[in-house]
């Protein structure tokens, strides 16, 4: 066999390749052999019709069709071995020459990898918001937390914000009451925003007994999004008692003895959450940055299969669990359908070239993977999907998606080294140090996997697609 490498632009070639004829035997015997366990010619046993027969009757044309179709996938690999490629999903194969008992050749087209240079990054400098926690947010947070121990008690008043009151909902659709309009026995606090438009005001001031009607949009049921004539019919008012903030309410909350150990202690959980959020705006930054040093050539059908990819995922599984479709996602976020095609294929050239760059970086700073940091990243990833670990493990085993994980992994720790090299200052001034922290190299590498589990699925998912 000989080939050729034609490179038609940065991310696509043709494969020239000339196969002797000898060289089909084993798909030509195989060929015969398959049409001989198809078909039946009487005077002879099933798989044992002769090959002279066979192009006889069935014609010599249909045998070289089987054994060409056997053929092409083992030479075509075998060329892109020797031309040490790094193909994208699946050729366009085209057969040029078919010479019975001398030639066979073909040409296929495939995208590749491009070649990228990675400049130096350690000149790379971003800022972050500041880790700085007010007395007010502390407070706040103690707030929340007395308002989660506040107990309720019946009260002979008109109904106030803060308060919790029992209604009954009735809600009609041009005088007609809906089948799935009635509520009974619910419990609402006046303020928190958790019904419908409308309903704080009709409540408020009304007693027990008490009943108000208003026009408000239905947020679902089978007349979601319609105005509705709404009854609201107040059953019960409740005062919510809060707590007294003292040590007793510590003890209470929390494993600690006094008001200001339990006030310390959220302060600490603030603090340690913006270093979270700091972290990850550091390596989304980092990113940025580093992206805008790169230029990567974008695979032409790689790009289209990526887009089509994200659209079907939106449309088919997370809209439809949500119970939209895509017109009304649509309407929801204010876009039209163009500036949403637009937004896609933005995301999927950033996506794939997000994986191309981090690969590439794998490869230069030579990084791998061990088994400690796959199974850590495996059990992160069960833990988001709502899986077992077990069960997460036999799906990625099963669906052969280990090399996507390790993947993963590898580009999560390629991010961290960029960014561990980029110079990090807070919004006072301040720098930031983002080497040697285990929780940051976990963040960098949930970051990585952000752009890559649908965007470098990007790369992946297309190529098994039309595999």
């Amino acid at each position: 066999m000989k080939s050729a490498v034609e490179t038609l632009n940065p991310t696509r070639v043709r494969l020239s390749i000339e196969v002797p004829f000898e060289e089909l035997k084993d798909s030509l015997d195989a060929a015969y052999k398959k049409i001989n366990q198809q078909v039946t010619v009487k005077g002879f046993r099933k798989g044992k019709i002769p090959a002279r027969v066979i192009d006889q009757r069935f014609g010599r044309g249909a045998v070289l069709e089987e054994a060409v179709n056997d053929a092409l996938p083992k030479f075509y690999t075998e060329a892109v071995n020797e031309g040490e490629l790094n193909v994208l999903g699946q050729p366009e194969v085209d057969i040029t020459e078919l010479k019975d008992g001398e030639l066979l050749s073909f040409t296929a087209e495939v995208d590749v990898r491009p070649t990228i240079e990675i400049p130096d990054y350690s000149g790379i400098e971003v800022e972050v918001d500041a880790v700085d926690v007010s007395d007010d947010e502390v407070e706040k947070a103690v707030q929340q937390l007395r308002e989660r121990f506040a107990s309720t008690n019946p009260v002979e008043r008109a109904a106030a914000e803060g308060d919790v009151v029992t209604i009954d909902l009735e809600a009609k659709v041009d005088g007609e009451v809906l089948p799935d309009g009635v509520a009974s026995d619910v419990s609402y606090t006046i303020g928190s925003g958790e019904l419908l438009d409308g309903i704080d005001e009709a409540v408020t001031g009304l007693e027990a007994g008490g009943e108000a009607t208003f026009t408000s949009e239905l947020k679902g049921g089978s007349a979601e999004g319609k105005p509705a004539e709404v009854t609201v019919k107040v059953t019960a008012v409740a005062a919510r008692e809060l707590p007294e903030l003292d040590d007793d309410f510590a003890q209470l909350a929390s494993e600690f003895d006094t008001l200001e150990e339990l006030k310390a202690d959220s302060r600490k959980r603030l603090e340690d959450a913006k270093q979270y959020d700091q972290a990850t705006q550091a390596q989304e930054r980092v990113l940025e940055k580093l992206l805008e040093l790169v230029e990567v050539p974008i695979p032409e059908k790689l790009l289209e299969d990526e887009v089509r990819t994200r659209k079907h995922n939106l449309e088919h599984h997370q809209l439809g669990q949500m119970g939209l479709d895509l017109q009304k996602y649509l309407e929801i976020q204010g876009k039209t359908a163009e500036e949403f095609d637009a937004e896609t294929s933005e995301q999927a050239v950033k996506g794939i070239k997000t994986q191309f760059v981090l690969d590439e970086l794998v490869n230069k700073e030579k990084l791998n993977v061990s088994q400690e940091e796959l199974t850590e990243h495996l059990l992160r990833r069960a833990q988001s999907s709502g899986m077992s670990p077990d069960q997460f493990a036999q799906a990625v085993v099963e669906g052969g998606q280990v090399p996507m994980l390790v993947g993963e992994v590898a580009r999560g720790k390629a991010l961290a080294t960029v960014v561990e090299k980029a110079t990090v200052k807070d919004t006072n001034g301040e720098l930031v140090d983002m080497s040697d922290d285990e929780d940051d190299a976990e963040t960098a590498e949930a970051t990585a996997d952000a752009p890559e589990t649908a965007d470098a699925d990007a790369e992946d998912k297309p190529a098994k697609t039309e595999a």
